[in-house]
């Protein structure tokens, strides 16, 4: 199947044709830190996993390329290499090559062309339907009487009558199939489409050649039935992926349209595509904001629901941090950009929604291999009951001859194509909505299966923003916040965030790594740091983090911290438990303080003062113990961790490092979604497993039964489009349950 694409592939690489639409493609490839590329174009006529799997297979074959990822619901097709940018055209035309359309990814061009598509399948539909309801009140007489009783010259009527509707609907609404197996044809290869387009050209012209010859049987009406609920079935699951992508094109939404840009005193409109990191931008009340960047002037209440969860406005003053998707509501506001709309974390979220719809889970490599074996097989079954019956059964060659179609259509592997996609796309919709981001396509499935989860403290099981705690002479307050300006240690920004006051003037400021800040302060030296650096060694020991300041030769003078637990993080370790999985913490931080932390929320297990090497060791252990392990955490020293476990999480305020190394992000000061992504992903397996028993049931029962000649085309139809829904219909379960 894969050779003669890879083989045009390596030798289009050199040479692209003059003219071809695949040219040009190398100028959308985006350029990765790493020095790889990547290029997202859409892809049309995918239509179940059998395509997906013909894609990504034969792309992956090529030389340098990384990975090739095919979203289900919105076609979007997502290729890294390790060559040149000018590598692009190859890969487009290998795909060109397999009988799909390629066109650049761009959200207003996908919109149109979804509406365009949905008029199309809904007028072939109302053709389709309209004939059908025509010819069976045709069918009803024929049924009804017989060539004595009604006469020869009245049934022909009645069948070139038949043939007058029939002909021209199965030209007309069949193209949704003809096209499709068309192309797959022209190419060289198969889809499920073309034993379709054979079974209606088949029942079609058979019935033709009855009328022509007097016939007594004609099939019109089951052609006509079968394209009405094939297309049925077609387009509800044009709607269902339709549907499944909206999450992500709301999301898009927001990177598009114009923004203001102040430059020199003057304010212009300019497309979001081309505002650049370091821009000044003017957003007003209403609005929202498309890029990431930092208030520069002005204070508002902006919604962060889209890209946090939240649904509490928060409040932003000059320094804070915005991003791209978030609605300001209350004042005008002017930030500088940090990052441009592609780069930005609303961008990356949709980047990393569309690459988790459609993962290697177990279950997708499974539908992959039978949807595979589907075309050769369903041929070989179909052939095999027309010489069967014919020749062996004693039949007339037509009562054969629509065995054989009806086995073509009732083998059709839609439901087997659905039974994954379909409840992937629907879970990760619906945890987005939630402020959770799935990234890795089996992350659902591996998490469903864990028995152990061990959780950072700082910024993990607390919110990692420690808070001053308790009171302090005002003098003192002032030289620390003052001192601590100048650093950017947590506990410092912590010291400037408690004190509203003015600051001090402190000469000659250096800071000693490991230990503190150090300067001069009326003529004496000032320091702020650890117990070991500048503190009291012999004071006892705190379960609170701290800070010392010592001013000369005086008595030093301890500050302490509280970083507040996450208010639901007691409930959900409770809740962990309850589902029979083990909560561990592990932190570097010191005995005291973790041991309080772990009371606090429940956790009988904990582990302090660890090193990262320390940390992945405790993970070794309890995978070779047997046991399946949830790493949550946020911080460079969690990264081997998370990279490690069998599936892992990190908060959305987590550092990029430990972001890339986790299988899923959850944002917001909510523990919460940590067990409600792991309830959804037991729900999620549920389903895909219910999904594949529905499936597979419905060929050991049909298939037997269209062998044996007990099935009509007319049945057939209905069963295959029946198969289809109620594998969707059992998917979107997830999302009624709310």
């Amino acid at each position: 199947m894969g050779q003669h694409a890879v083989s045009n592939a390596l030798r289009i690489r050199d040479e692209i044709e003059p003219g071809s639409n695949a040219a040009g493609y190398d100028a959308l490839a985006r350029h990765n830190e790493d020095g790889s590329h990547s290029l997202s174009v859409l892809v049309r006529g995918v239509h179940c996993a059998a395509c997906i799997q013909k894609i990504e297979g034969t792309l992956k074959r090529l030389p340098e390329v990384r990975a090739a990822r095919l979203n289900f619901s919105t076609g979007r097709l997502t290729v890294e290499w390790s060559g040149a940018a000018d590598s692009a055209d190859a890969y487009v035309r290998a795909v060109e090559a397999l009988g799909y359309e390629v066109h650049p990814f761009d959200a207003k061009d996908e919109e149109s062309a979804v509406k365009s598509e949905e008029r199309f399948l809904l007028l072939c539909l109302g053709v389709a339907g309209f004939a059908a309801g025509n010819i069976m009140l045709l069918s009803v007489g024929v049924w009804a009487s017989t060539a004595e009783t009604m006469g020869m010259a009245t049934r022909d009527f009645l069948h070139w009558v038949s043939a007058l509707i029939a002909l021209p609907t199965i030209l007309f609404s069949g193209r949704v199939f003809f096209r499709s197996a068309l192309r797959a044809l022209s190419a060289g290869h198969t889809n499920m489409d073309v034993p379709i387009s054979l079974a209606l050209m088949l029942a079609g012209g058979m019935s033709l050649f009855e009328v022509l010859n007097h016939g007594e049987h004609v099939y019109f009406d089951s052609a006509v039935m079968l394209i009405f609920f094939l297309l049925i079935g077609r387009y509800l699951d044009f709607r269902a992926r339709k549907n499944a992508r909206n999450a992500a094109s709301d999301l898009l939404g927001s990177l598009s349209g114009f923004a203001l840009v102040v430059e020199g005193g003057k304010i212009r409109r300019m497309p979001v595509r081309d505002v650049k990191e370091g821009m000044m931008v003017r957003v007003a009340a209403g609005e929202k904001f498309s890029v990431d960047g930092v208030v520069a002037e002005g204070a508002s209440m902006v919604d962060t629901s889209l890209v946090t969860g939240e649904t509490v406005p928060r409040e932003i003053t000059p320094g804070a941090d915005v991003y791209a998707g978030t609605l300001n509501l209350d004042a005008p506001v002017t930030l500088r950009v940090e990052k441009a709309a592609e780069d930005s974390l609303l961008a990356e979220i949709i980047r990393l929604m569309e690459q988790a719809g459609q993962g290697h889970a177990r279950y997708v490599r499974l539908a992959d291999r039978a949807a595979r074996l589907y075309t050769p097989v369903v041929h070989l079954f179909a052939l095999g009951a027309f010489l069967g019956w014919w020749l062996i059964g004693g039949l007339v060659w037509q009562d054969s001859l629509m065995i054989a179609i009806t086995v073509l259509i009732i083998t059709c592997p839609c439901a087997l194509g659905l039974a994954v996609p379909v409840v992937q796309v629907l879970a990760t919709g619906r945890l987005m909505k939630r402020g959770v981001i799935v990234k890795s396509g089996d992350a659902l499935e591996r998490l469903s299966g864990i028995d152990m989860a061990l959780l950072d403290k700082t910024g993990t099981l607390t919110l990692g923003r420690p808070a001053l705690d308790g009171s302090y002479e005002e003098a003192h307050l002032q030289l620390v916040a003052s001192l601590a300006a100048h650093s950017t240690h947590p506990l410092s920004r912590a010291m400037v965030r408690s004190y509203n006051g003015g600051m001090l003037e402190i000469a000659d400021i250096k800071e000693h790594p490991g230990k503190g800040l150090e300067g001069r302060y009326k003529g004496k030296t000032i320091r702020l740091g650890s117990r070991a650096w500048c503190g009291d060694k012999k004071a006892a020991s705190s379960d609170k983090m701290e800070l010392w300041l010592q001013i000369g030769k005086g008595k030093p003078i301890a500050f302490y911290f509280t970083d507040y637990l996450r208010e639901d993080s007691a409930r959900t370790i409770e809740n962990l438990k309850q589902a029979g999985i083990t909560p561990w913490m592990v932190s570097g931080d010191r005995e005291e303080v973790v041991e309080k932390t772990a009371q606090n929320c429940g956790i009988d297990e904990f582990y302090a003062a660890q090193t990262p090497p320390q940390k992945f060791e405790i993970l070794e252990s309890l995978r070779a113990q047997g046991h399946t392990v949830l790493m949550v955490g946020d911080g460079l020293n969690d990264a081997p961790v998370l990279a490690g476990a069998d599936v892992s999480m990190a908060p959305g305020s987590a550092i990029d490092l430990a972001q890339n190394a986790a299988d899923i992000i959850f944002m917001g000061d909510q523990l919460a979604p940590v067990f409600e992504t792991y309830n959804t992903a037991r729900r999620t397996q549920m389903l895909v497993k219910q999904n594949f028993a529905l499936a597979i049931a419905y060929n050991i029962i049909a298939i037997p039964m269209a062998l044996a000649g007990l099935v009509t085309p007319l049945v057939a139809a209905l069963a295959m489009s029946g198969s289809s829904l109620l594998v969707i219909a059992n998917s979107f379960r997830l999302r009624w349950r709310g």
